[in-house]
């Protein structure tokens, strides 16, 4: 849809290049046993035995930034704005040749996922204990080897329940199987199912934006055995995270010092949002309909605040005429409308921006927020654009081109445009960082020295004055700016 303004531009700023290797660095991210078609290659198995001190099989997943941990909470919100990339701009990854690559990214973490939820009201939330993996620097692969840190793992339960951590985790398998749905139907329904169950017991997204200039359209020939299961799963995880209502690191202390949510409101309404979407049952309509005031204009979207996400779902549902005679639900577009023009400048409250443009939320990994905010504006764009609709804000009406303006003028200074001209996503152009905080990219790699590598003897890697031995392709880093 908007292929003529962005890809047409796309060799001053390398979009293309930075997509390629925004889903490489999922393929570094990977726990478990690699399969044949890996292309990181200085990655090796790791953590094959998770789960076996609890008598189940946590084989897989991605691991949190530079961490050896997987933590639920931010893994599954991963996923679900992976699936949202597919769901929204499948044609353009296609066209690259990349949607084969998203989709096995995206099951890469599914499979996980149904793994933790083996029946419906068990969720398992963490592997690994965050405390002891932050006092150890050690590659992956050597964990089991030298047994140096515990591989806990950690479950939510109708006991010890965990709303939020059980909604995104519906969400994830909702967005899934809309993503799968015309390729795999099988998996896509049991992926449904797990979704769900986990909204009664009611995350490394930094690369998503990278998908904004490639918009998606639906395939054939999906597996219907595939769409199956995730359908299964997020029916379950819905009803799950509904019913026994908790915040998740209540019963995961250990996650509260790293991913502490801030309620589970959002999560909630997010999770409906993708079940409406998935399902077109009423139910999840109403469930919105009802809780319309727990939603609020949000300031920033993020793996622990969803409310713009869910805002820009119904959104979509409303200017598609899908939900008529639920007019209370015309808040959520009002709130949407809300963020999306302070994010642009056209709004009454309208986010912070430093000297050279870049949108301001934190200091803390502020690139967490301004990708996650870029790709809210390029589908809320791409919303409009397919519904013939313009965004009216405080100073005037905004067309969907001013929204791609403006969301790829923050992907341009991320890339390179911005006042030390280098790119913050590693790999791509030729100024980018060298020495990133990553057990797995700062460790020479088992496949040159499978000598084991100790807690201690990793931290003289870390704080080598050199290059990481390994480039981890796609990595989007914090940025001190």
């Amino acid at each position: 849809m908007h292929e003529k303004g962005l890809v047409k531009d796309a060799a001053s700023a390398d979009y293309a290049a930075a997509l390629t290797k925004s889903l490489l660095f999922y393929e570094a991210q990977r726990s478990g046993k690699l399969p044949p078609e890996q292309r990181i290659q200085w990655r090796g198995d790791s953590a094959l035995s998770d789960g076996q001190e609890a008598g189940v099989d946590l084989e897989g997943g991605y691991y949190d930034a530079g961490d050896n941990v997987k933590f639920g909470l931010p893994l599954a919100f991963t996923v679900t704005m992976l699936s949202w990339s597919v769901v929204e701009f499948g044609s353009q990854l296609e066209a690259r040749n990349e949607l084969r690559n998203a989709l096995a990214a995206v099951k890469w973490g599914t499979d996980y996922l149904i793994k933790a939820h083996p029946e419906a009201n068990v969720l398992y939330g963490q592997v690994g204990d965050g405390k002891t993996d932050h006092a150890c620097w050690q590659r992956p692969e050597d964990m089991e080897v030298m047994k140096q840190t515990p591989r806990t793992v950690h479950k939510i339960d109708e006991q010890h329940p965990g709303s939020d951590l059980a909604a995104e985790t519906a969400a994830a398998f909702a967005a899934a199987a809309i993503a799968f749905s015309q390729s795999d139907s099988s998996y896509s329904s049991i992926l449904l199912n797990h979704a769900k169950q986990e909204h009664l017991s009611l995350s490394l997204s930094l690369l998503q934006s990278f998908y904004i200039f490639y918009r998606v359209g639906f395939r054939n020939n999906f597996d219907f055995q595939v769409l199956t299961l995730i359908v299964s799963n997020f029916l379950q995880l819905f009803d799950f995270a509904t019913k026994y209502t908790g915040l998740y690191q209540n019963s995961i202390p250990d996650a509260a010092e790293f991913y502490k949510s801030s309620g589970y409101e959002d999560e909630l309404m997010w999770a409906a949002a993708w079940l409406a979407w998935a399902t077109n049952d009423i139910s999840y309509v109403e469930f919105l309909t009802r809780n319309v005031n727990f939603g609020r204009t949000a300031s920033m979207f993020s793996w622990d605040d969803k409310n713009v996400g869910a805002q820009v779902l119904v959104t979509k549902g409303m200017l598609e005429q899908k939900y008529s005679g639920h007019g209370s639900l015309s808040q959520f577009k009002t709130n949407a409308e809300q963020y999306v023009c302070n994010i642009i400048q056209k709004g009454n409250s309208n986010t912070r921006r430093t000297d050279a443009g870049l949108l301001w939320f934190d200091s803390w990994n502020n690139l967490q927020y301004v990708t996650s905010a870029s790709f809210i504006i390029a589908a809320y764009a791409d919303i409009l654009t397919a519904t013939s609709n313009t965004l009216q804000c405080a100073q005037g009406a905004v067309r969907p081109e001013e929204l791609i303006a403006f969301a790829r003028s923050q992907v341009d200074y991320i890339l390179g445009t911005n006042p030390k001209q280098m790119s913050y996503m590693v790999g791509v152009g030729s100024y980018y960082p060298r020495r990133v905080h990553h057990r797995g990219a700062s460790i020479v790699s088992i496949k040159r020295d499978a000598t084991p590598v100790e807690c201690n003897r990793g931290f003289e890697w870390l704080h080598k004055d050199a290059d990481n031995p390994n480039v981890l392709d796609g990595a989007v880093v914090g940025a001190r700016i």
